[in-house]
């Protein structure tokens, strides 16, 4: 079988859980699959080492032998880009490297996933871009793709055209079912009119798409300042709360599954957002502790408020990253998306794009 490649058009677009639970229907079949993610983006240090997170756990779900540097055979890190960009790295030698390392991985395996970058267009500076690896390894394409407005088949078709021949057909997920309709009646046939295989559309799910406030508080670091309020509701986006309470009122009320991020000292758009149905918690800046008022009003409402050292900025942007990040993936993620797939799509005929 040829490796089936698993792209995208942006992040957070739910790739590793679909990759993973492509992966595990091969297993769960009785036949032997493999996993690789040729550029590691999703970093973090483990044992003196910038891993990514995704074939750790693709290792422990799978149960595989492969060592990390096979499955992840380029750490695409701020550092490897510098050096790329200076010339430092030589796109002969990681594609070499890359092609043994598949090598290796496919030798008695079934089926090969592969997982590609956050976008089909990062390795570009090496000359390894998504499409670039499927035509390296001969893979077949899976596209994943959202869907929010009109505008965004252009990035569809952009990407349609880069891969060619190569592209076995598009997914769309984490769509939101204000635009279900729009997708399913509208977009969908128009892609198949022009050529363009569609396996279909998942639906958005909490499991998936979001993370809870506790995963929100200890990604950050954040002390917990209410001991009543339950942590297990779900943030999908967060508001900063630097306006007028009048006006902060009416945006909050507006919204849903949000965290409102404002300063400690701040008690009037706190108040206000503790108002607003669809706020699930405070993230409080500046090391700056409410009143015992707000508090007060915040277990009586069952929302947590969590407090950070940092500045607003700063918080601002390490809220964004996780929330963009989605759900932290473990195996339930992956099960849940396992479920997912198999109530929505032809998988089947997903995983034999391989054959």
């Amino acid at each position: 079988m040829n490796p089936i490649l698993v792209s995208t058009t942006e992040g957070s677009t739910g790739k590793t859980a679909v990759a993973l639970a492509l992966a595990q229907r091969v297993d769960d079949a009785g036949e032997s699959v493999g996993y690789m993610k040729p550029r590691g983006t999703r970093l973090q240090s483990a044992v003196g080492k910038t891993l990514d997170q995704d074939p750790m756990l693709a290792r422990d779900l799978l149960d595989l032998d492969e060592e990390m540097h096979e499955m992840e055979p380029i750490v695409y890190s701020p550092t490897f880009i510098q050096e790329a960009i200076r010339g430092r790295e030589d796109p002969d030698a990681l594609r070499e490297r890359l092609t043994e390392s598949y090598e290796s991985i496919a030798a008695d395996k079934d089926a090969v996933v592969i997982e590609g970058a956050d976008d089909y267009k990062t390795g570009g500076i090496v000359d390894l871009t998504d499409v670039d690896v499927a035509n390296l390894l001969d893979a077949s394409v899976l596209l994943l793709a959202s869907y929010e407005t009109p505008g965004d088949v252009d990035e569809i078709l952009a990407a349609v055209d880069a891969f060619g021949d190569r592209l076995g057909g598009v997914l769309f997920n984490a769509v939101s079912d204000d635009e279900f309709d729009e997708l399913t009646e509208d977009v969908i046939p128009f892609l198949e009119s022009h050529g363009v295989t569609v396996f279909g559309a998942l639906p958005s799910v909490k499991e998936l798409s979001g993370v809870t406030v506790d995963e929100l508080a200890k990604s950050l670091g954040a002390e917990l300042l209410t001991s009543e309020a339950p942590t297990d509701g779900f943030v999908e986006r967060f508001l900063v709360g630097a306006m007028g309470s009048d006006s902060a009122l009416r945006a909050f009320r507006r919204t849903r599954e949000a965290a409102v991020i404002t300063g400690g000292d701040r008690s009037d758009i706190q108040t206000a957002a503790l108002e607003a149905p669809g706020v699930e918690c405070l993230l409080l800046t500046g090391g700056f502790r409410p009143t015992g008022a707000v508090i007060g009003t915040a277990e009586d409402a069952g929302k947590p408020i969590l407090l950070v050292q940092g500045d607003t900025r700063t918080a601002i942007d390490r809220a964004e990253t996780i929330i963009r990040s989605g759900r932290t993936r473990d195996a339930a993620t992956v099960d849940r998306m396992t479920e997912l797939l198999g109530d929505s799509v032809d998988v089947d005929a997903i995983i034999a794009l391989g054959e």
